[in-house]
């Protein structure tokens, strides 16, 4: 595998990257991170769930989807740290996973567009694409790391939830969305890593270009001392004297 070339592997990074920050933007916009049930003992009443999101509640009747109660609001009164914590920690991964995405975007287009032998005025300023590709994979990990904790949290914190208070509480889809769009960002920067060290073994720094000088330079190098010393004696200059008559 060259890094020279657009491969299957960048191309699968940059769609599993997309669509695991769609699903992060999915579950930061849903309301569906905890459900606190209600029961009622009377016939003539039904029982009332209640939505709680990052940024609005809502509650409903059992069989209907009309929200009684909207809290276009709750954002500023979050009174549960899961869901607070979660404000801050799941817009800072999409935004470290979106960088991410750039970087990458830049790399394939560097491969796919720029000739294979930069300018040598440039080559200073010039990217490697496979350096831009492994600050990629490292920033999707962190963008994993950001996601996955806080929301593996709110599992344990609604357990915590029911033994404080009632058995009324329960994590709802929004939890799974978010562990498997970090699963997708984990993946990421998995195949992002593989496909750097396949190309590892460039001569060049991982933050420089496939090509640091003109070939014209590489071109001239003089062969090691070892393979000039295995030159045989036949192969010497040996100086012929003539005798004059």
């Amino acid at each position: 595998m060259g890094c020279r070339d657009v491969h299957a592997a960048t191309v699968l990074a940059f769609l599993s990257g997309t669509a695991s920050v769609a699903g992060l933007l999915a579950a930061v916009l849903l309301p569906n991170w905890r459900q606190m049930r209600l029961y009622t003992y009377n016939k003539n009443e039904r029982n009332v769930t209640v939505y709680t999101g990052l940024w609005i509640k809502c509650a409903r009747f059992d069989g209907s989807r009309d929200c009684v109660i909207y809290d276009p609001q709750w954002y500023t009164a979050v009174d549960q740290l899961d869901l607070r914590v979660l404000q801050f920690t799941l817009p800072l991964s999409m935004f470290t996973a979106v960088s991410a995405l750039f970087l990458c975007l830049i790399g394939m287009c560097n491969t796919a567009f720029v000739s294979t032998v930069p300018n040598v005025k440039l080559a200073k300023c010039l990217v490697n694409s496979a350096g831009c590709h492994l600050v990629a994979g490292l920033l999707f990990l962190l963008a994993c790391a950001i996601c996955l904790t806080p929301s593996v949290w709110v599992i344990f914190y609604n357990n915590y939830l029911n033994r404080k208070y009632e058995p009324i509480f329960s994590f709802d889809i929004s939890v799974f969305i978010a562990i498997a769009s970090a699963g997708g960002l984990f993946f990421t920067s998995i195949l992002l890593f593989l496909w750097y060290c396949a190309c590892k073994s460039l001569p060049s720094p991982f933050w420089q270009p496939l090509y640091s000088h003109a070939p014209s330079m590489h071109s001239y190098a003089s062969q090691p001392y070892s393979a000039r010393s295995r030159l045989s004696a036949m192969e010497i200059d040996i100086p012929v004297v003539t005798h004059a008559s």
